[in-house]
């Protein structure tokens, strides 16, 4: 008798032990319903909209499906939010996204969370197998992304190997389309096949908790990548110092002063030149694009790049004028004195250099009377290579950024960088906006230069270095809103190759 109660005893211990590891998570009874599996499977094979409660079936601009009330219950919800919100995050920052993101949930043992997984690769796994005809693997991939002010996830096409169906069960409190976090689907063409999901940062001090990952399965073919074709580049503009002498900062026309600006570039592969133009001419081109009605295209596609380019056509005159000095022939000279890069042919080389103490050694050898071959008479005769510019006018608005692209890496040059911002007074470094240098394959960045007025940015890279502009969080009076306002953050972006 004892004996029995004891058993009884330690049965009902192990039973609370078991009930503790797992808490059941009761999922829309949607998904019980036989006639909803069979209409959602023909209404996804035949690429039509359907709608039944809670379940909404989109096929714009690719199948998706919407399932409100996903998990039935407050209480579980609420104990799922809690554990979730206990767990360890990690900042998680590049030009793709920011945010904070937990370990992955597999080998989590707290009830709640362990109950969801269960739920997710159990019963929800086969339903959606059936219901899109597709054997999915119980691969558990699954974390939590916790998304916080300013945070944002850019536009990207989630292939990898086996990834079939990505979900995102949304762990939030009351909220306004107004608060951003909204999940966006592009389109695609014949070029940009790529497709993917962008979120805005939430306007408001609340987090956005998501529960997300993916369902593995055979992998599907995937069309070839485009290939975008490099920018015209353009060889200098046949102006002189004239355009110099109206335009920069009389210090930087000192040459003592260029050869300390060479100094302490040779030193660190980059400088910025505060006050570079005159102001009353910064003043200028300040003001015309922003009073002028400069015509500004959109530049995508989202999965590479979101900003405006200016058309040279539509140049107020100031800032056609700022553009030839930019591309004159007197420019591309004082940036070899600025940096020792050979931009000019009147300017020195490491070839000049030595090819001058081969000249000192062959006439060293002639007044002592050794011959044989130099160095120098056993050199080929290259041809210099014409240096060239490629360059764009372009605003920033909240919301704009650039990516890093797969193969970006294996179309990298040596090439100077420039940057000229203008109308970006008082910017502040958590408004994002600034060019990020990385080396390839590496997640830490080498350098960010930030928006300054009037600094004019050269930074030198070689081709294990990538560089991308960070998402702009931040809007304000100096940044647009709406297509009325032309009030916005421009710059003058050059790249220039010996």
């Amino acid at each position: 008798m004892n004996c029995k109660r004891q058993r009884d005893s330690e049965n009902a211990e192990k039973g609370k032990k078991r009930n503790k590891r797992e808490e059941r998570a009761e999922l829309s009874a949607l998904l019980e319903d036989e006639d909803v599996k069979r209409e959602v499977k023909e209404s996804w094979s035949q690429r039509a909209q359907y709608s039944h409660g809670d379940l909404e079936l989109d096929c714009h601009p690719f199948p998706h499906l919407l399932i409100r009330n996903f998990i039935q219950g407050d209480s579980f919800t609420e104990n799922l939010q809690r554990e979730l919100l206990d767990l360890n995050f990690h900042e998680k920052s590049n030009d793709l996204y920011k945010f904070n993101q937990s370990d992955d949930l597999k080998k989590r043992k707290e009830p709640h969370i362990t109950g969801l997984r269960a739920a997710l690769f159990g019963l929800f796994r086969s339903w959606l197998g059936e219901v899109l005809g597709v054997e999915l693997e119980p691969i558990v991939d699954v974390s939590c992304a916790k998304y916080q002010y300013t945070d944002v996830l850019l536009c990207h096409d989630d292939e990898l190997e086996g990834r079939r169906v990505a979900f995102i069960l949304y762990l939030v409190p009351p909220w306004e389309s107004s608060d951003g976090g909204t999940l966006d689907l592009f389109s695609t063409d014949g070029k940009y096949w790529s497709v993917g999901v962008f979120h805005p940062s939430p306007s408001t001090s609340s987090s956005a908790i998501y529960g997300c990952g993916w369902f593995h399965g055979p992998s599907l073919e995937r069309p070839p990548r485009h290939i975008e074709p490099p920018l015209p580049r353009s060889p200098h503009l046949p102006r002189d110092e004239t355009l110099l002498l109206e335009w920069l900062n009389p210090l930087y026309l000192d040459v003592d002063y260029q050869s300390q600006v060479q100094q302490e570039f040779e030193d660190s592969s980059e400088i910025q030149l505060k006050n570079f133009l005159k102001e009353e001419k910064f003043k200028e081109v300040s003001e015309a694009l922003r009073l002028t009605d400069v015509q500004w295209t959109k530049q995508g596609p989202p999965n590479r790049r979101c900003y405006e380019v200016a058309s040279l056509e539509s140049f107020p005159q100031c800032v056609s004028a700022c553009w030839e000095l930019l591309c004159s022939e007197a420019f591309f000279l004082l940036l070899s004195n600025f940096t020792g890069l050979r931009l000019h042919y009147l300017s020195p080389s490491d070839e000049d250099e030595e090819e001058e103490k081969d000249q000192e050694d062959e006439e060293e050898g002639e007044a002592t009377g050794s011959s044989g071959d130099t160095p120098s008479a056993n050199k080929n005769n290259k041809e210099p290579s014409t240096p060239v510019c490629v360059g764009e006018l372009r605003r920033w608005a909240h919301g704009d950024y650039t990516l890093l692209h797969d193969g970006d890496a294996s179309k990298a040059e040596y090439a100077l960088d420039l940057l000229l911002p203008l109308s970006c007074p008082d910017w502040q470094t958590e408004f994002g906006g600034f060019t990020s240098y990385i080396a390839n394959e590496e997640d830490e960045e080498l350098l960010m230069v930030y928006p300054e007025e009037n600094s004019l940015a050269l930074v030198y890279r070689d081709k294990e270095t990538l560089k991308f502009v960070k998402h702009i969080n931040h809007r304000s009076s100096t940044l647009p809103i709406g297509d009325s306002c032309r009030r916005a953050v421009y710059d003058f972006s050059f790249v220039y190759y010996e």
